[in-house]
């Protein structure tokens, strides 16, 4: 394996590769942009990977994939960002003394260029059993790609996720995620002539919001938000639709099942309709699915010599909640190094960047020789 001052040397080419992914911007919803990072990946990855790489569509999206489609060691990450087309302009790429800057640079393009340098250093091929899988629709859910996401770890022993970490913690818990979209159904009249014919899907709302904030439990960490709601035609009109959407995280499934429960059960007056649309997204990643991986991670960095690896629990979801909740050994957060993910001020470290691949060579060197 390559030494330190080797590593460091190739910090001019990821920097190159990383400027390349990030000019090239790909918010998820904009599927023509999705299929020219996809096809730029395939590019800049031969330069790093001993074998071609592909690009598949999978549910009319375009992924792309390198190694077996069910390799035992998965490296799983995504190309998308939640920056709409132009930002660029605003934010352009630079590099300010250790402060790469550029619309996904954090969350999480630098750690896709790790992922390939890693891949390259540690010198594993595809009969090692390693794999890389990086979708283009995590940021909104990861619904088209997440029956590909359960194939690729049908024979999977460990998932890397290459998301960023704060100050390089790894993250060994996430909140899950359940996602609601409420609509309550009345019936329109004249608010001015004869309101009391109509019935008030806007009450009904407003009803069942005051209820949600009874159901988060603080003790426990659970939050019920309404996010958005939107009713009514006219001024002078009863409204005869309203919509709320709800958020919900938690820690785990049990608390994720116990709020759906009472989304469920809530009534309000018979005149009114209600629609549920959603539920449980994505299960909580709980610490019993990450603990042998983040061990192994902190022996690794320290025969490296590195500082003291630390361990997170965060809010946010990713797909490593989807590896997890089907019993596969994971650990997050193995990406890029700094702050920011969807803010103006979004960085990553370079320094950070070349004792980040040794240490995803090292562990994946280690996992793809064990039984």
């Amino acid at each position: 394996m390559a030494t330190q001052s080797e590593f460091s040397a190739i910090l001019p080419k990821m920097l190159a590769t990383l400027q390349a992914l990030v000019e090239c911007e790909s918010p998820t919803n904009d599927l023509e942009s999705a299929h020219a990072v996809t096809q730029l990946a395939q590019v800049l990855a031969h330069d790093w990977l001993p074998t071609p790489s592909r690009v598949e569509i999978h549910h009319g999206r375009p992924v792309w994939r390198w190694g077996p489609d069910q390799p035992e060691i998965l490296m799983l990450g995504h190309l998308d960002t939640v920056w709409p087309m132009g930002t660029l302009s605003r934010i352009p790429f630079t590099i300010s003394d250790d402060r790469i800057t550029g619309p996904g640079v954090f969350d999480m393009k630098a750690g896709v260029v790790q992922g390939w340098a890693a891949l390259k250093e540690s010198g594993v091929t595809e009969s090692s059993g390693v794999g890389m899988l990086l979708t283009t629709d995590e940021e909104t859910g990861s619904h088209a790609s997440r029956d590909l996401i359960a194939q690729s770890i049908t024979n999977a022993k460990a998932v890397i996720v290459l998301e960023p970490s704060l100050e390089g913690a790894l993250k060994t818990r996430r909140k899950g995620t359940s996602n609601y979209l409420m609509r309550f159904h009345g019936v329109s009249s004249h608010a001015g002539l004869d309101p009391d014919r109509g019935v008030n899907a806007l009450v009904a709302a407003a009803e069942f919001i005051i209820a949600t904030q009874q159901w988060g439990n603080m003790e426990r960490e659970t939050s019920v938000t309404p996010t958005v709601s939107n009713a009514g035609t006219t001024t002078n009109t009863v409204p005869h639709l309203a919509e709320v959407h709800v958020d919900v995280r938690a820690w785990n499934r049990a608390e994720q099942e116990r709020v759906d429960q009472l989304v469920r059960a809530f009534e309000s007056t018979p005149q009114i309709t209600i629609e549920i649309v959603g539920g449980i997204d994505r299960p909580a990643m709980e610490s019993a699915m990450s603990a042998d991986l983040f061990t192994l991670a902190q022996l690794t960095n320290r025969e490296l010599g590195y500082p003291e690896l630390m361990e997170c629990a965060v809010g946010g979801a990713s797909d490593g909640n989807l590896t997890a909740a089907a019993g596969i050994p994971t650990i997050d957060g193995m990406g890029a190094v700094g702050d920011g993910a969807h803010a103006d001020f979004e960085w990553a470290s370079a320094s950070a960047l070349p004792p980040r691949v040794k240490l995803l060579a090292k562990m994946l060197t280690k996992l793809s020789s064990t039984p």
